[in-house]
């Protein structure tokens, strides 16, 4: 099967052409086309584009929402496989794609998403460890009642949808998602009967040092998601925000982590508190 990769940019000079060739490098894996979406920027994202050659397409800010910037490539895509990723990951590894899309081309799941680690040795880190762990699994209808909303969980800064399964299920409607565009369509994906893999051994490294305020318009964007998407709350947490605070915490004191005791009531505050506030 031959694959489209599609990747939104902005301000993104620092990170192009790592990321062009960490993708070329890329074994045992057909790709038809990377396809790029700039947004408007101030630095020479545009000119480096040019230099290599790059195919792409330029979009205002207004017209820049999360869903519509990737739906508007994807629905025209003539590839077998579409394969969505951020500006911002790091591919380490010659075999990331490969791992990714291969339960998709042997019929295992219609969609799939990478572990994520990262570089730095803060809360992200544990996060990343919770929601990404060491080991695959695959998720259906039937992982609900274990799962419960966990079962869509699915993140485009590494993923991968059969592309006819993307077109049949209309991608993201057209809506102007600005968050939770992943979840929105993974949860179209499980609920219309297909599978999707979480895929261990296809790693990419996602590092962040977000500040407390961007924490908290994160979730505060989450919350709005929510309340938007409220057919969701039917499928419950399962604790997970409870769950994912104590296992920050369990982590600070197994490793000795002490730096970040200070930052961590700060942190899950602004987690819970954006949601809250998003949800009104």
């Amino acid at each position: 099967m031959n694959i489209e990769i599609i990747c939104p940019l902005y301000n993104a000079e620092k990170y192009i052409l790592n990321l062009e060739k960490n993708i070329k490098k890329q074994k045992n894996v057909e790709i038809e086309k990377i396809s790029y979406i700039l947004t408007e920027s101030t630095d020479k994202t545009e000119e480096i584009l040019k230099s290599i050659n790059a195919d792409y397409k330029k979009i205002t800010k207004e017209e820049f929402s999360h869903s519509t910037a990737r739906e508007n490539v994807a629905m025209k895509s003539k590839s077998d496989i579409l394969v969505f990723i951020t500006q911002d990951i790091e591919i380490r590894n010659e075999d990331w794609l490969e791992k990714l899309v291969e339960p998709i081309i042997n019929g295992e799941s219609a969609a799939s998403y990478s572990r994520q680690v990262t570089k730095f040795n803060n809360i992200e880190k544990y996060t990343r460890e919770c929601n990404y762990p060491e080991k695959s699994m695959i998720k259906s209808k039937e992982s609900i009642e274990e799962l419960g909303l966990k079962t869509f969980f699915f993140s485009d800064a590494s993923s991968a949808i059969k592309t006819s399964v993307y077109t049949d299920l209309n991608g993201y409607d057209g809506k102007r998602l600005p968050i939770n565009e992943d979840m929105y369509i993974a949860y179209k994906i499980i609920m219309s009967d297909y599978k999707i893999k979480y895929c261990a051994d296809s790693v990419v490294w996602h590092s962040h040092k977000f500040t407390i305020r961007e924490i908290y318009e994160r979730y505060k964007l989450t919350g709005k998601f929510f309340k938007e998407n409220n057919y969701l709350d039917k499928f419950g947490t399962t604790g997970s925000g409870a769950n994912l605070a104590k296992y920050i915490l369990k982590r600070i004191f197994q490793e000795c982590n002490f730096k970040l005791l200070f930052r961590y009531p700060f942190d899950m505050g602004a987690r819970y508190i954006g949601m809250k506030v998003g949800k009104k």
